[in-house]
Order: structure tokens, then sequence, then C-alpha cells
């Protein structure tokens, strides 16, 4: 099972969008049953709040279901209850490192290090009012993070030497 934590400030655009994105893609490649995808944010701003309006709108022009969403904030004792944490911009790091205490176990990525753009940031479209491109950008990053799994699970799991927990 692949598990994975989409991260941003107030958890109702950028995470949650990621979140859509990641559910909608390994559900088209029936992975579902092996997968949990999930967000939260590191602020505690928007808690209980839903997807943002606009963003919501984004997706949905998009035909990327949207579910019952509503803000939480990422707690340290989850740590290990995944395998990645993936913030969207270099705030959401600094946060994130404040909230798990940090990252002893390197779990804690950005979104768009897995594109051939690894330094790019995803800007917060609550301050840029760029829903699109921010969407354009979280896609293109799930489908490059979806492609880094699923070459990391082929590789583990054609390798004898290495057991399943499952």
């Amino acid at each position: 099972m692949i598990r994975v934590l989409f991260i941003c400030h107030g958890n109702i655009c950028r995470s949650v969008s990621a979140e859509y994105v990641m559910q909608t893609i390994v559900a088209r490649a029936g992975r579902c049953d092996d997968s949990l995808i999930d967000s939260a944010a590191t602020s505690t701003e928007e808690i209980g709040n839903p997807i943002y309006p606009p963003m919501e709108a984004a997706l949905r022009r998009r035909g990327i279901p949207i579910g019952q969403h509503r803000a939480r904030q990422v707690r340290w004792d989850e740590y290990e209850d995944w395998d990645l944490i993936v913030a969207m911009d270099d705030e959401n790091l600094y946060y994130l490192n404040r909230c798990l205490h940090g990252d002893p176990d390197h779990r804690v990525h950005t979104l768009m290090e897995y594109t051939d753009r690894p330094d790019h940031r995803i800007e917060d479209p609550w301050y840029t009012r760029r829903f699109d491109k921010c969407l354009d950008e979280i896609v293109e990053g799930c489908r490059a993070l979806f492609r880094y799994l699923t070459e990391k699970t082929q590789e583990t799991s054609s390798s004898p030497e290495i057991k399943s927990h499952e």
C-alpha cells in the first residue's frame, strides 16, 4: 500500500486539489485498493472549512470528482502513517517541519520534485487568484508522482529478496 499525504497552508486549495487529482489518477489506473491519499494543512486558520469555491470550480471544469472535504491540520503523531508527505511550497516545508518535529525518515518532499522542474514551487492561488494555473501544476506534479510511485512499486515487487509486510 502506498500512503500519500498532501500538505499546504490551509487545506482548502492546493493540498485538497492534489488529493482529488491523485485519487482520480489512481482510480483511472485501477489502483484504489493499494493507495491511501489524504490532505492536511500546516495552519489552523481553515480547520473545518470546505474546499475554496474557486478551486472547486477549477477542479469541476476538469471533471475531477470532489468529495466531502473539511480542512484539517496535520498532527505530529501521524508521521508514521504516511510513506510520503508532499508539500506545495517552501513555507509549507518550514511549518511542516515544525508540526512534525522534523523528518527523520525523509518522508517529506515537494510535489514538483517529481517533475522535470524539481525546484519549482506551486504558488498559493488564494493570493495569486490563478486557480487554473495552480491546478495545471498540481496535475503535472501528481502525474509525475504517480509515475514515480508506479516505477518504485514495480521495482519492489519484482525484486525477489524484498518481502511484503502484508
